[in-house]
């Protein structure tokens, strides 16, 4: 495989695992949108229905379901919530005109004497019965967004009960586009990407805080396009370019009842407030619910009087209000007319209830949203709907809002929202959340308008973003290219670099670019590793011989929830690095170790904590500290092993000191490196000029300063040669706090759509080993040039630098730096002249 082979095989779709079927294969009774998404779904094999409610999803399983027997045998299993087993039964006898309906089940022995088939279960028998998906052909999960409501434990055992189904189906009206990682599960269900590799793939990491993860902005157009290779995103026929007529929804008409309770909130202190600050948890939104339930009943019933014919919804969160609406409703309702479904009913109970209000022989049903609002249907005889509160769980309350409010629903639909004063910051993230559901949604729906469902061209949009135009930019002691470095390395010549420094990516932790160019944008160690594969044997050829390569690298943490360990691990990433190189023809000169603050690495990823610790201290590891690992040229003369151009010192320039120094494994850094541009804007203007001229200088350690006090011990006699007296300390815990992070190539970097890196490299480190392993006039060369730290030192060290950067922002900031460093060097100063005058005068 060649390179650009490589670049193209990293358009991310889904595999296909299903077959080919044609629209003559399908229940004719289907709609031609349906037949459209069966076959999409039976030649995917491993496919998620995110279709608008009332758009046939139910028919579109039974017949999934249906065309995997007929080709392939043995049973099929729908697993759904409780009261929608009566939707499959209806579509099944009375739409697709089967003599017999898909059999319940309970339990494995049930499933084992029903034989062959489709067979319906809940998701409740999954989850605490024995039922073994593994068992069937083929599985769906329908309305599989109520796996949330069981929470992320339940969500990991059907992954692992699920897992090696041939053919399997994900359907749901409202995945959630307001939570990105339910759509990463969904994909892991569907075993499209394993989890965690999405999440880094898409998603960027908050440096502050662990967990906190938002999708790349240069990600989100590849997100949604790697999205609809599995997914069949749907709202209306007509994104197909079909008929939409009969698929237009009703008017939606939304009543705020605010009401005035006149309870106040007490802290701790006694003091009190004039509104309760909901927005504190829900322990304070429970309580506010309770004391002020009875004036709520009392807005409910004046809505229910006011419209005496209409059939009512009533959802309500606490068994507190359910009580309280029996009482009011058996004294207005008729006999037969109200209903209730609550937890500690029978299953059998709770679907008779659901299906007496959806046939309308119930007026006035109470049921809370995580029993009922999922997948059933109460479009054909109820329009109105009162919700006696409001909480923070939208996909419930978007869910409840459309079992009335969907395709076929005759009339206008009524939803009345009844709310206390003091949750009114609920109800405000609640609209906030249904306006980023709209726009997202509406994201979703123009990327099949536009794209369509064929595989083929989303995987042509996405292989756009492959290439970059190439821009050089030259001065006399520097030259910066904006190009793939793979590519700009192969146009070097052979044995023209003096010293190679750089930091590489880490594997997949970052992405930099929404190029398929940038070595970020890998799925794993090992691909990241493949495309090093490239740049590697070139770095070798254009060093020249007995020459150093100094990378870079920090070991990677592993977030437990990703791995399934639970825990946090280390990946080993500077070993693989090593074994990298070494594989290459490098050799292994040893590593710099730059040791790091603790307390700030916990801070980013929660794995050091002290209270942790204090629980089990087994769970805890150490530190990662940054590491320079060194590699060398093999010289064409091995009797000496010199280079064939030597690095030479004199040892009045290169003092023992220094040397100790040097030689020792262990450095520390003042942290000191270059400005952003959006650091430089955001200072004041009178110090613009210091600022960028200068840069900052507040550092906690000196290296300057630790050879000084080295060389006056020297030249007083007390710097043994056979040890070392002044060593780096024995590190106790004092050593966390002595590295200043505050300064980094992180800082204020990444403005949406920029990234950071995971740990930059600082001034000093880079200056260190320039100054260690290159002589004046070489060519320094960084193939992974960010900000350009590499080069503009080199220049400032008398070298040529040389920098290759794939990130058009980082690239021109870069230049500006470049150009800076060597404008100090060669514009002549005063005292310059004066040095000139003071020459041809004594001549």
């Amino acid at each position: 495989m060649n390179y650009a082979e490589f670049l193209n095989s990293k358009a991310v779709t889904a595999p296909v695992s299903g077959f080919d079927i044609t629209f003559d294969d399908i229940n004719p009774a289907l709609k031609e949108h349906q037949k459209i998404a069966v076959q999409w779904a039976v030649h995917g094999g491993r496919r998620a229905l995110f279709e608008s409610f009332g758009l046939g999803k139910t028919a579109q399983q039974l017949e999934f379901c249906r065309l995997i027997l007929e080709r392939d045998g043995g049973a099929a299993l729908i697993v759904c919530p409780l009261g929608v087993k009566q939707e499959f039964t209806h579509d099944a006898v009375s739409l697709l005109g089967w003599e017999r309906a898909p059999i319940y089940v309970r339990n494995m022995e049930e499933v084992r004497a029903a034989g062959d088939g489709i067979l319906l279960t809940n998701y409740e028998r999954v989850r605490d019965g024995d039922i073994e998906p593994r068992y069937f052909t083929a599985c769906t999960l329908d309305e599989a967004s109520v796996l949330r409501s069981f929470g992320s434990k339940t969500y990991q055992t059907f992954l692992d009960k699920f897992r090696g189904v041939k053919y399997k189906i994900v359907a749901t009206a409202t995945p959630d586009p307001n939570k990105y990682k339910e759509l990463i599960h969904y994909a892991g269900f569907l075993e499209i990407m394993d989890t965690g590799q999405a999440l880094t793939r898409f998603f960027q990491r908050d440096s502050q805080r662990a967990n906190q993860l938002t999708l790349y902005p240069h990600k989100e157009e590849e997100f949604w396009l790697w999205l609809s290779t599995w997914a069949f995103c749907l709202s209306s026929p007509d994104d197909l370019g079909l008929d939409g007529t009969g698929y237009v929804l009703p008017k939606l008409d939304i009543r705020f009842h605010k009401l005035r309770t006149g309870t106040q909130s007490v802290s701790k202190t006694g003091q009190f407030s004039m509104f309760n600050d909901l927005a504190e948890g829900l322990t304070a939104a429970a309580r506010e619910k309770r004391e002020s339930i009875g004036v709520r009943i009392e807005t409910m019933m004046k809505i229910i009087r006011s419209d005496p014919e209409a059939h009512f919804l009533l959802w309500h969160d606490l068994e507190d209000e359910r009580r309280a609406i029996g009482a009011a409703m058996r004294t207005y309702a008729g006999p037969g007319e109200y209903a209730e479904i609550y937890g500690a009913q029978e299953i059998d109970v709770k679907e008779r209830e659901v299906m007496d209000f959806a046939a309308g022989r119930t007026k006035y049903l109470a049921t809370k949203k995580e029993i009922s609002g999922q997948g059933c249907n109460f479009q054909r005889y109820c329009h109105r709907a009162i919700f006696l509160g409001i909480d923070y769980k939208f996909n419930d309350f978007i869910q409840a809002i459309h079992r009335i409010y969907r395709f076929l629903q005759p009339e206008p639909c009524v939803i009345d929202i009844i709310y206390t004063e003091n949750e009114e910051s609920i109800r405000k993230e609640l609209m906030e959340k249904w306006q980023r559901h709209n726009e997202q949604a509406a994201r979703m729906r123009e990327i099949i308008r536009t794209y369509g469902i064929e595989t083929a061209h989303l995987v042509e949009q996405m292989r756009r973003s492959i290439g970059v135009t190439r821009v050089e930019v030259k001065g006399e002691r520097f030259t910066a290219v904006n190009a793939d470095c793979v590519e700009e390395t192969r146009r070097m010549e052979t044995d023209s670099v003096g010293l190679i420094h750089t930091s590489i990516p880490f594997s997949n932790h970052y992405e930099y670019t929404p190029s398929y160019n940038d070595f970020g944008h890998n799925e794993d160690n090992d691909k990241f590793f493949e495309q090093m594969d490239y740049l590697t044997p070139e770095l070798l050829r254009v060093l020249k011989p007995g020459r150093i390569c100094a990378v870079h690298v920090k070991d990677r943490i592993l977030y437990g929830n990703a791995t399934g360990d639970g825990m946090p691990t280390v990946d080993p990433f500077s070993d693989m690095t090593v074994m990298h190189y070494m594989k290459h023809g490098f050799r292994y000169m040893g590593r710099i170790i730059v040791l790091t603050d603790v307390v700030r690495e916990n801070n980013q990823t929660y794995r050091l904590g002290w209270s942790e610790v204090c629980k089990d201290g087994s769970k805890m590891g150490v530190g990662c500290p940054e590491y320079v690992l060194l590699f060398r040229k093999r010289p064409t003369d091995t009797s000496t092993a010199y280079a064939d151009e030597p690095v030479e010192k004199t040892k009045d320039e290169y003092t023992r000191a220094q040397w100790q120094l040097d030689a020792h494994a262990f450095w520390r850094s003042s942290g000191d490196r270059l400005l952003t541009k959006d650091e430089l804007l955001a200072a004041d203007v009178g110090k613009m000029q210091k600022i960028y001229t200068k840069y900052s200088r507040d550092t906690v350690y000196s290296y300057e300063e630790h050879v000084a006090l080295a060389k006056e011990l020297d030249e007083a006699g007390r710097l043994p040669a056979s040890f070392m007296v002044v060593a780096p300390a024995s590190w106790s815990d004092e050593i966390w706090d002595d590295i200043l992070r505050m300064r980094t190539l992180n800082m204020e970097q990444a403005r949406k759509q920029v990234q950071m890196h995971v740990c930059p490299l600082q001034f000093d480190i880079v200056e260190r080993i320039i100054n260690r392993y290159s002589n004046p006039g070489d060519v320094v060369y960084d193939p992974f040039g960010g900000l350009m730290t590499v080069p503009m030192m080199a220049v400032k060290m008398g070298r040529y630098g040389i920098g290759c950067e794939l990130n058009n922002q980082y690239f021109r900031d870069g230049v500006g730096y470049l150009k800076t460093a060597e404008d100090d060097i060669l514009t002549p100063t005063m005292f310059d002249l004066l040095d000139e005058t003071e020459g041809v005068a004594n001549v």
